[in-house]
């Protein structure tokens, strides 16, 4: 068995950026994923993991020669051994698009075969104070605050500079049981939600403290929903891509879309105002709690009917043909069976919403099998100074 390099220091030249929040190195046959470097850097590196594989983990703890985007991280808990909720604090905001942009046409070439020039665009409000929501976690001494990169080790807050201004006050000016996880939501009327997660025989029950309806505003609508169920986290993302949604699936008066992995229904009500009172829009979604806050938002547009359940359980029975079909499946993307669920509906236009661009790129191959062609694409830096981005595929 191969001698363990964990808490090995390495120095290390740094290469390209990964998907993943990280930088890619190579010593001694092993490749190293390198956080808190940037590529072209020239680092001290620690090793954090080292299962034996063919990979380990390091984190940069020394830069020798720097890159001309490094920075000084907004946060001094962006460090190693610090908070894991940031990836590249310590990058110029510029550069971190760029960095997602690389990785995004990275996984479209490996994945799909594609090659494709990508640009992230960014989203208004700047790259700090846009987080509306967060989960905290008590520590042993019950101060709440955020866990570590791949840890369940609990690193204490004063606040976090992502998250919108004062929305985590309350809940770091408590103490909690140790072990007390907390969601703070910030809705767009600055009303704050907080909610206590508990979990009894291996379920996970919540406790209201505060709030726990939110109010949104997006594609020309009020929403009242669950205020921490699934909406985008950023405050500009939800009409941002909308509006995209909206110019690229123009579908047809009178026509039938699907909205799959629905939500509340945001998507769904755009495809409700092309199709008209004379189209069918389908929303399938697996949370019951959406479904409902999606209906009673919905009232006043008949054309969508509701279908609560699993995607590849329901798509089989979804009225076709299909005009237009949009989904915003989960990180793990929609997966085979659904692509060929949505194929075996020919609809004309596909559109992608993704939050994981490695799973973007496999659906992208497998729509490609059935005759679809990647035609457009555009990306949003919706999560900054994380490793995350937000993905906008038409397919046709």
């Amino acid at each position: 068995m191969t001698e363990s390099w964990l808490g090995r220091i390495l120095e290390l030249e740094v290469g390209p950026v990964a998907h993943g929040g990280h930088c890619v190195s190579r010593v001694d046959g092993r490749v190293l994923f390198v956080r808190h470097a940037l590529p072209g850097e020239r680092v001290r590196a620690e090793v954090t993991e080292d299962k034996g594989g063919s990979f380990c983990r390091a984190d940069a703890i020394e830069v020798l020669s720097g890159s001309e985007h490094r920075v000084t991280p907004p946060c001094p808990l962006a460090a190693p051994g610090g908070c894991g909720g940031c990836d590249w604090q310590h990058a110029e905001p510029a550069y971190q698009r760029e960095l997602k942009a690389a990785v995004v046409a990275e996984q479209l070439q490996r994945l799909a075969g594609i090659t494709r020039d990508v640009v992230v665009e960014p989203l208004e409000g700047g790259p700090l104070g846009w987080r509306s929501r967060v989960r905290l976690v008590a520590g042993r001494d019950g101060q709440a605050g955020l866990r570590a990169h791949h840890s369940h080790r609990v690193v204490p807050i004063d606040d976090c500079p992502i998250a919108v201004p004062g929305s985590l006050d309350t809940a770091l000016s408590k103490r909690w049981r140790p072990g007390t996880e907390l969601e703070v939501t910030s809705d767009a009327e600055n009303h704050l939600h907080l909610r206590e997660l508990a979990t009894v025989r291996g379920r996970t029950q919540g406790k209201q403290l505060s709030g726990g309806m939110a109010i949104q505003h997006a594609a020309g609508r009020d929403w009242r929903l669950d205020a921490h169920g699934f909406w985008q986290v950023h405050p500009q993302a939800a009409d941002t891509l909308a509006e995209l949604v909206r110019e690229w699936a123009d579908a047809p008066r009178g026509g039938v879309a699907w909205d799959l992995y629905a939500g509340v229904g945001l998507f769904a009500s755009v495809l409700a105002d092309q199709v008209g009172p004379d189209g069918q829009v389908l929303a399938i979604e697996s949370g019951r709690r959406a479904v409902s806050d999606g209906e009673r938002n919905l009232a006043d547009l008949p054309q969508v009917s509701w279908r609560s359940g699993r995607v590849e359980h329901l798509i089989g029975d979804a009225p076709t043909p299909v005009d237009v079909v949009v989904l915003d499946p989960p990180r793990k993307g929609a997966g085979r069976a659904v692509v060929n669920a949505i194929a075996e509906g020919e609809p004309d236009r596909i559109v992608y919403v993704a939050c994981d661009p490695a799973a973007l790129a496999r659906d992208v191959q497998f729509f490609s099998e059935h005759g679809y062609s990647l035609t457009d694409l555009r990306a949003f830096d919706a999560f900054p100074m994380t490793h995350h981005v937000e993905c906008v595929a038409l397919l046709q």
